[in-house]
Order: C-alpha cells, then sequence, then structure tokens
C-alpha cells in the first residue's frame, strides 16, 4: 500500500426517482473504474457520494402525491443504493444529505465563509405563484436563455450555454407547474460572493494542465462573467441557515446545490465516524499527498469547477479578502474535474416523461452489469455526446466480451481442464511464447497510465486488443493440434493461461464481476474482485435509519501487475463468463422503447 491518497469525488444522484443508464454512464461506471485501478495500483482510495434529497424537484413530487418530502426521499433512496450496488459500484460511503451529519457540515461551510466575508445578506427579486402565493424555486421558471437564446432555459442555469442565470434573467418566464407567469417580490437572501474568487480560481484553473479539454475550457470561460450567486432559497424542505432569526423559519434554507457540493466533505467525514477514527477523513483533504477526482456529467461542470472550489477557497480565507481558515481546517482544491459528456438513446434525448428511458434496474434486470459497463467504458461519452442504441450494446456484447475475451478464457481452461486437470507445467518456451507474455505483463504501465489519466476509452480498447493477440497465439500455437506432443501442448497452454491471467487484471477495474469469476476458473480462491455491499445503519446523530453502500476492499488480492500462474493448480471445465444475446433482442428492445410492450 502506497502513502498516495487518492479521494473519488462522484456526483451525488438526485432522490426525485430511479437512475437510468444515462446517468451513471456519466457518474458511475468511470468513477469505479478509476477507484478500483488505484485500489490494484496500491493507492488509498476513498470513494464518497450519496443521494442528494433537497430541493424543489422532491417537494413537488411530494405534493403531488399528498405525502411529505422525507417519505419521496426515503423511498428513492433506497431504489438508488440497489442499482448502484447491483452495478458494483465500489463506494467506501454512500450516503445521504438529510443526515444530521451533513446539516452540520453544511452549516459549518456556511459560517466559515460568512466569518470570511464571502457571503452577505441582500434583498432580491424572488418569484411567486400569482394563484397560490407559494414561492416559485429558480428551477421551476422557465423561459428565453438572455444570452444563448435557448427556448427552455430555467431560473438557476441554462443547459444549453452552461451559464447560470437568475428567474428575472429569463425573458418570458414561465412557471413549470402550472404555466402560469411568475410575479417577482422582494425577499431577503444570502449571496457568495464569486466575484471575490476570479483570481483565486483563474490561478487555481492556470495549474490544470492535465483536464479534459471541453471541462477545462468551459471552466475558464465561466470566470468572465462572475456574479454573487444565492445561498439560500424561499423554501422549507433543505439545510436549515445555521443563524439567529433564520435557523427556524420554515421559509428560509441553504440552496441545494451548495449544500449537495458539501456532501463530498460531510461523506468523508461520516465515513471516518464509523470507522472508528473520527480524524480519518483529513489524510484526504488536507495532505499534501492527496488528490481529489471529481466525476460527473458535463451538466454539473459549473458546480465543481467554479462552485465548489469557490466555497473552499472562501472557507480557506483564500479569496480576495483573505481570512483564516475555519474550524475544521484548511481543505484540498479538486485535482481534477472529470465531467463526460451527455448519452443519448437510439438518437433521442433521455426523458423520464417520454418514456425515452431504460433505468438501470431494468437493465440489470435483463442484462450482466459487466456488458453495461464494458459498453460505457469502450463506448460511452468520455469526450463526446454518444448515443446508445441496442444494436451496438448487442454487437458488443456478443462479437467482443462473448467471442473475444470469454470464448480464450472458456476455450483454453477447458482443454487445460480436459487434459491436465490443472494449470500444466511449462517446458522450455519458444519466442513466440515469450512475445505474447512480454505483451500482456508490459500492458500493466501504459493501461494503467491511461486509467490514472481517465482516458478510460483508450484503456479498454488497448486491453482488448491485448486479448486479441493473447487470441491469436492461441490460433496460431493450436494447442488441439498436439496431441503428439503433450510437452509443446502443455507449454501452450501454461503460457495462454497466463496471458488470460494478465489480461483479467488488466480488465479487472471494467469488468469486476467477471473478473472474480475468471479468477475462480484460473484455480484462484478468494476475494480477487469485491464486491460492494448494502448495509443498514442508524444515523450517528439522530439515530434515523437508512441504508449506505461500503465494503472491504483492502481484502482484495487483485494487484496491477502480472502475477506468476502456479504450475499444478486444479481447474475445472469452466462455465460460459459471459451470456450471448440473441438478435430478438435489439426488436424487443425497441418495442420497449416505443411503447409497444
Amino acid at each position: 500500500m502506497s502513502d498516495r491518497h487518492i479521494l473519488t469525488a462522484v456526483a451525488w444522484p438526485y432522490a426525485n426517482g430511479p437512475r437510468h443508464i444515462g446517468h451513471v454512464s456519466g457518474f458511475g461506471v468511470p468513477s469505479d473504474v478509476f477507484s478500483r485501478y488505484h485500489r490494484m495500483a496500491g493507492d488509498r482510495v476513498l470513494m464518497v457520494s450519496g443521494t442528494d434529497e433537497h430541493g424543489t424537484p422532491i417537494t413537488v413530487a411530494a405534493d403531488a402525491e399528498g405525502v411529505s418530502p422525507r417519505e419521496i426521499a426515503d423511498r428513492n433512496n433506497r431504489l438508488i443504493v440497489g442499482d448502484l450496488q447491483a452495478l458494483g459500484l465500489s463506494y467506501d460511503l454512500f450516503t445521504r444529505t438529510t443526515t444530521a451529519n451533513h446539516a452540520q457540515v453544511s452549516q459549518e461551510i456556511f459560517l466559515g465563509l460568512l466569518k470570511n466575508g464571502y457571503v452577505f445578506p441582500q434583498t432580491t427579486l424572488g418569484a411567486i405563484s400569482p394563484s397560490t402565493g407559494r414561492t416559485l424555486p429558480d428551477r421551476y421558471i422557465e423561459g428565453t436563455c438572455p444570452i444563448c437564446g435557448y427556448d427552455g432555459a430555467r431560473g438557476d442555469q441554462c443547459d444549453n450555454c452552461g451559464n447560470q442565470l437568475d428567474p428575472t434573467d429569463l425573458i418570458n418566464p414561465v412557471s413549470r407547474i402550472n404555466g402560469e407567469t411568475p410575479r417577482f417580490v422582494e425577499s431577503e437572501h444570502y449571496f457568495l460572493d464569486l466575484p471575490a474568487f476570479t483570481r483565486a480560481l483563474g490561478d487555481w484553473l492556470a495549474t490544470r494542465k492535465s483536464w479534459r479539454p471541453n471541462v477545462l475550457n468551459f471552466s475558464r470561460n465561466l470566470l468572465e462573467d462572475l456574479k454573487p450567486r444565492s445561498y439560500t432559497r424561499d423554501i422549507d424542505w433543505g439545510v436549515p441557515v445555521p443563524l439567529d432569526g433564520w435557523r427556524d423559519r420554515p421559509d428560509k434554507r441553504i440552496y441545494v446545490w451548495f449544500d449537495a457540493v458539501v456532501g463530498y466533505l460531510s461523506a468523508s467525514i461520516e465515513w471516518a465516524r464509523r470507522s472508528g477514527d473520527p480524524e480519518a477523513w483529513r489524510q484526504w483533504w488536507q495532505t499534501p499527498d492527496s488528490d481529489a477526482y471529481y466525476f460527473m456529467g458535463k451538466d454539473n461542470i459549473v458546480f465543481h469547477a467554479e462552485i465548489w472550489p469557490a466555497q473552499l477557497l472562501g472557507y480557506d480565507g483564500e479569496g480576495d479578502r483573505g481570512g483564516s481558515p475555519g474550524s475544521l481546517g484548511r481543505l484540498n482544491l479538486p485535482t481534477e474535474v472529470v465531467s463526460s459528456e451527455f448519452l443519448t438513446m437510439e438518437g433521442r434525448k433521455f426523458s423520464s416523461s417520454r418514456q425515452v428511458v431504460i433505468y438501470v434496474r431494468d437493465f440489470l434486470a435483463r442484462y450482466d452489469p459487466d456488458a453495461l459497463r464494458y459498453f460505457v467504458a469502450v463506448a460511452g461519452p468520455e469526450s463526446q455526446d454518444t448515443d446508445f442504441t441496442w444494436a451496438e450494446f448487442l454487437r458488443r456484447n456478443n462479437d467482443e466480451l462473448v467471442a473475444g475475451w470469454g470464448n480464450l478464457v472458456n476455450r483454453t481452461v477447458s482443454m487445460a481442464a480436459k487434459n491436465v486437470g490443472a494449470v500444466p507445467t511449462p517446458g522450455e518456451r519458444t519466442d513466440a511464447d515469450r512475445a505474447l507474455l512480454e505483451a500482456t505483463s508490459s500492458a500493466f504501465g501504459p493501461i494503467g497510465d491511461l486509467l490514472a489519466r481517465n482516458r478510460q476509452k483508450a484503456a479498454a480498447t488497448e486491453a482488448m486488443r491485448v486479448v486479441g493477440e493473447a487470441n491469436k497465439y492461441l490460433s496460431d500455437q493450436a494447442p488441439w493440434k498436439l496431441k503428439e506432443d503433450p510437452a509443446r501442448r502443455d507449454t501452450v497452454l501454461h503460457t495462454a493461461l497466463q496471458a488470460i491471467s494478465d489480461c483479467n487484471a488488466l480488465l479487472t477495474p471494467f469488468l469486476p464481476h467477471s473478473a472474480q469469476k475468471v479468477h475462480e476458473l484460473l484455480g484462484g480462491t478468494g476475494v480477487w474482485s469485491p464486491t460492494p455491499e448494502i448495509r443498514e445503519v442508524t444515523d450517528l446523530d439522530d439515530g434515523s435509519p437508512y441504508p449506505v453502500i461500503t465494503g472491504d476492499y483492502d481484502a482484495a488480492q487483485a494487484v496491477w501487475a502480472s502475477r506468476r500462474l502456479q504450475a499444478g493448480t486444479p481447474l475445472s471445465p469452466p462455465t460460459p463468463v459471459f451470456r450471448k444475446l440473441d438478435d430478438s433482442v435489439v426488436e424487443e428492445e425497441l418495442r420497449r422503447l416505443e411503447g409497444e410492450e
């Protein structure tokens, strides 16, 4: 185990419903591939997230059902926890934002910013529904963006150009709830003084040389027109504002986006408290040998490359007004904001309301989790928008996983089990044998470098290219033709099995479920690729129950290097590693998409 600490901060899925495959292609699979690689490389990884449970959409859903926001959050929290665990996402802690711990940490960040002068009160115009008299939250007001002209911008942000907005900025604003034109009235709020961080954010971004160009360029462009942003909102569901005269008000809360990004810190602190060492989180947040990588879709860049770094800088006292760190001490800025583009589906944007969607749980009810993980890794929206089609999913599964990787494993293990019953003892190797083993063992360096730089598509492609070399070797050497030369047959089979062992390690971050199967087919015992688990816990402060995702990942045997396969290890006849899908899958899924079933 190295002394390097890696914080994997994963975007918090919003608890207004189950997640679809477009969501997990942005925040879920990439963050887990990254974390699993670094654990195999010996780094100390802390992967944290949880369900984001405050804000307007949940209150709107609760009103529609006649239940409390907490009931909506509880229900969807369990759905999301189950989906992400089934996909194999190896969180050290996946929690939620409705814990007492999260509220306390969110309030501490707010008070630290206030102390240093980066949060200030201001009277502004708030939107009211003329028919009900209730506050209309920013996200539920739509209109034309004054910057890019997009018809459908929200009152907090334009998804087309990415700029932050206020409802009063919109041209022809209307309520998304009932279509009426809002009335604007004066309301007092606290604001984060973003312009006070223009220099500090610019200096920080200037040092971020290795970011994906689309993320870095977008982040730098945000600095051109920074404006103060409301830190509080007129809503009754969220973290209370920790000030006299505000704390007990039913209509004022910290803005959900400001408390959600604090979740990376609060989840780390909760993990430490549950680990038995309440100060353990500091190794990932305050030591110079730690790095923090934030994973999300591109619509969240503004909050992770601007808002959250500004909150951290202000809490540390490193904006234009200076100041001193709060009681938690100085907190590290992100090392990299790893943002993926959007995944579309059969040429259309994902939309739950229009039924252009496939939820994670529905997908996993019909297909293997590694099949989805592999598609996201090798063909997902890493640096540009990508279209998910059932035809391409079928091809990737059948041609690459089943016929390429799975067939290599099954036929090699089958021949060794049938002819020897164990990993054969090799004789003198030929140039072809040595060339294959050199190709597989030397692949760890370049593929590891790609994974460390979050170039997962290239890494997965290179790993499968090495699998292709092993397949070619087996076909060229044809051990099934060497019945009269058992010594040579055994050498070929041992060489191929060693190559498979290497390839399995290379593919483990992408395919953790099948990697465990291959480990066992090669005669391995114990945990190779850990599976996350769901544990029922109680709130550390108020005792309320909820599920978390966690796991014991240090017990894994997987290492990022070639491991010598021991001759004589017993082998049994294998079962297929992957399931081949019938061609009718495409037709069936397209009928589902069109609502014909």
